[in-house]
């Protein structure tokens, strides 16, 4: 009963939102409005702006100050190549892409106090890498000089598992996504840059405003055994804690599509932009992640499928089916319909904290940035003992997987004895562990030991960003990976010792990916986070120490005194290993064309339904980059201009673009409209945009246009 009572209040917590709220001035017209918005463990942090300014915002209170801040937004799409080519997330070299659902973005925000600058970036995508910001900083490097630089702007990841792969630079993270793929890492790098530069050319002066609220039914803690060995005191002076998370999702080895689980993003935007496409109109809402690594959006909780019975409480297993068996359920009937739900309460609660808030920032912006040696952090554990983190390795549990996936085989979460079968395994392919690693990792045992694995490159990074950027009495920690409820509740708390008065939130999963981060009772457990921290028990210890550092630094303004640490690698391309092949020619089935339709549309459908058609298609590689382009259109034909009307891309959430690869180069293209409720009725076509590659000819790339018949839509057959 004791157990049942602590469960039942973990799982009744609710998240803080805090909403950054930025009115911006526009030159002889008055003040438009912003908000900055962004997920944290408690707190989700949103940042919502027009990029230009829009008459129906609310106006700002009276009496602006004399020196506001400059304020800049930006939007663009970074959603990569969508078919052959694997996705990001559950390290499953089966998921590649087969299409899209959504357009995935990358949003920037910057802010400018007069003197110094910040940036903060939410991209969609499943988390940031090492190498795709170094590769973006070359780039506002080679733009804006010195403007743009490692200490100013944060690069946070949303953790959608349903975007592109293939742009990492260690030798662990390319196994699992095929290699370091350039057209993939090139579509992110050239979105987040343009993302900022649509903002650069945007600043202009502007007020900030935060604001908080509470948000339930969104989310659970999938490792409740771990979350109670956290001191008991510690515990109660926390109202539980609910953090959203879009990202997770079951069935995950059947989504072959891309599409942005920023749902909540995709909602605001639209209803603020009437009248545009998605991914068009002035303003820009991102929802960014936290610490959000003991959180789950399945919501129904975890059952043994094949009896309906609870899993068991300390491995997430059942008796008949083990791990596979036990799996989490969301609030819908599907990941898509799961989505939907829960990004409508981020958007609903968000728009009710940016039409209220009224807490507005002021004083300086300021950026503090160090790298550091993980491996190699000494910690203080009490007056007479230190700790120290260590090479990174993943235990046997990180291969458990959770109730929102399982992984394989026989391992099981809670592992602390390891198995010797797959030791020796281990032993024989890659070699053991080291002594001094086994013993500084207890009581991890440790499957691959990663930080002692170098070939062809080093498996896991050693060098890693910690970071913090305030605006007035906010302050942002930028946290290299997904730090769990605990753990972030424990770094805003050590950096707010240095700040009277400041509201603090966690950014996750920015500038560099370092899988889990523990709290220390949490890592004793070894459930699939514990598993997962790589540097070891000591790691959030070590972490709150250089954040600790980094946030005396900007309240004592001696940023200048930090020492800069050790820079890490970049790799030459010649060593980043692909493992993608390029597309072979498209060849037309018999008798038949690109873009011919093979299944016709029905003549009438009524809202609420499906409309469907399948092409004869290319390979959508051969289309290139595809920014600014679309696979997709759903057009409305009006009578009075004998005109079509585009109504939806294939960045819209009604429809959905599946690639079917054939034999020999033989594709199709099926195309799926959603009819939603609020469609009018009339007359509509749907359009398929493609490329095909000739076998002949010099592998010349065509362009091709797919057209369905017209086809009714109507409220009601019985009134139609």
């Amino acid at each position: 009963m004791a157990r049942k009572s602590a469960c039942c209040r973990l799982n009744g917590l609710e998240i803080s939102l805090i909403v950054l709220f930025l009115l911006m001035t526009i030159v002889s017209v008055g003040l438009t409005d912003f908000i900055f918005t962004h997920l944290i463990l408690r707190n989700i942090f949103i940042i919502c702006a027009p990029e230009e300014a829009t008459p129906e915002e609310p106006s700002p209170s009276v009496n602006p100050p004399e020196s506001p801040y400059l304020i800049g937004v930006g939007r663009a799409d970074c959603t990569g190549p969508v078919a052959d080519l694997p996705m990001m997330g559950y390290a499953n070299t089966d998921q590649t892409a087969r299409g899209i659902h959504t357009r995935l973005f990358s949003r920037a925000f910057i802010v400018d106090d007069g003197s110094k600058r910040v940036v903060f970036i939410t991209a969609d995508i499943g988390m940031v890498s090492q190498r795709l910001r170094l590769e973006v900083l070359q780039e506002l490097k080679a733009k804006y000089g010195d403007l743009y630089r490692q200490d100013n702007v944060v690069m946070s990841g949303t953790h959608t598992h349903a975007g592109v792969g293939g742009y990492f630079q260690y030798t662990l993270f390319m196994i699992t996504s095929k290699g370091y793929i350039k057209p993939s890492i090139q579509a992110i790098v050239s979105g987040i840059v343009k993302s900022i530069d649509i903002a650069h050319r945007n600043l202009r002066p502007g007020r900030i405003f935060i604001n908080k609220g509470q948000l339930a039914d969104s989310n659970l803690n999938r490792s409740p055994h771990s979350y109670m060995n956290n001191p008991e005191e510690e515990r109660n002076r926390f109202v539980c804690t609910k953090h959203l998370l879009l990202q997770r999702i079951i069935s995950f080895s059947a989504n072959r599509i891309i599409y942005n689980l920023g749902y909540a993003s995709y909602a605001f935007e639209q209803e603020k932009n009437i009248g545009f496409l998605p991914g068009e109109g002035p303003f820009v809402a991102g929802f960014s992640s936290s610490n959000l690594g003991d959180s789950s959006p399945n919501i129904r909780g975890p059952v043994c499928v094949n009896t309906g019975e609870k899993c068991d409480y300390l491995n997430s297993s059942c008796p008949i089916g083990g791990k596979k068996a036990c799996i989490a359920f969301g609030p819908g009937e599907d990941m898509f319909e799961s989505t939907r739900i829960i990004g409508e309460n981020m958007s609903k609660k968000a728009k009710e904290l940016y039409s209220s808030a009224k807490q507005e920032l002021h004083g300086p912006v300021y950026a503090a940035h160090q790298w550091v040696n993980m491996t190699d952090e000494t910690v203080p554990l009490n007056s007479t003992h230190t700790g120290r983190t260590c090479k990174p390795a993943l235990g046997h549990s990180f291969a458990a997987g959770t109730t929102d996936g399982g992984g394989e085989f026989n391992f099981i979460q809670g592992d602390t004895d390891g198995d010797p079968f797959w030791d020796g395994i281990r032993d024989a392919l890659l070699g053991p562990p080291s002594n001094e690693t086994k013993a500084c990792h207890q009581p991890k045992p440790i499957l691959f030991s990663t930080g002692e694995m170098d070939s062809p490159l080093p498996w896991h990074p050693a060098i890693v960003d910690v970071q913090i950027i305030t605006i007035g009495s906010l302050a942002i920690v930028a946290v290299p990976g997904e730090f769990t409820t605990m753990s972030g509740r424990r770094i805003r708390e050590a950096v707010k010792d240095s700040f009277a008065n400041a509201e603090v939130v966690v950014a996750g999963l920015c500038n560099i990916y370092t899988h889990y981060i523990t709290t220390y009772e949490e890592y004793q457990i070894q459930r699939y986070e514990g598993g997962s921290t790589i540097y070891g028990p000591h790691t959030l210890s070590a972490y709150i120490q250089r954040y600790r550092g980094l946030a005396r630094a900007i309240a004592h303004e001696t940023i200048g005194e930090l020492p800069k640490g050790p820079e890490p690698p970049f790799f030459d391309e010649d060593k980043l290993f692909n493992q993608v092949k390029d597309p072979i020619a498209d060849v037309a089935q018999a008798n038949t064309t690109f873009g011919d339709v093979l299944q016709q549309v029905n003549s009438i459908y009524k809202v609420g339904e499906i409309a469907s058609v399948t092409f004869v298609a290319g390979n959508p590689r051969h289309s290139g980059d595809i920014v600014n382009k679309t696979f997709v259109t759903v057009e409305r034909f009006h009578n009075d201009t004998n005109s079509w009307e585009i109504v939806h891309t294939d960045a819209s959430w009604e429809t959905r673009f599946h690639w079917i690869k054939g034999l020999a180069g033989r594709s199709q293209s099926k195309v799926e409209w959603h009819i939603p409720l609020t469609a009018q009725t009339g007359t509509y076509r749907i359009q398929h945009f493609g490329h095909y590659k000739q076998s002949t000819n010099n592998n010349t790339i065509t362009p091709y246009v797919g057209t369905s018949d017209a086809f009714k839509v109507t409220k009601s057959f019985y009134y139609y």
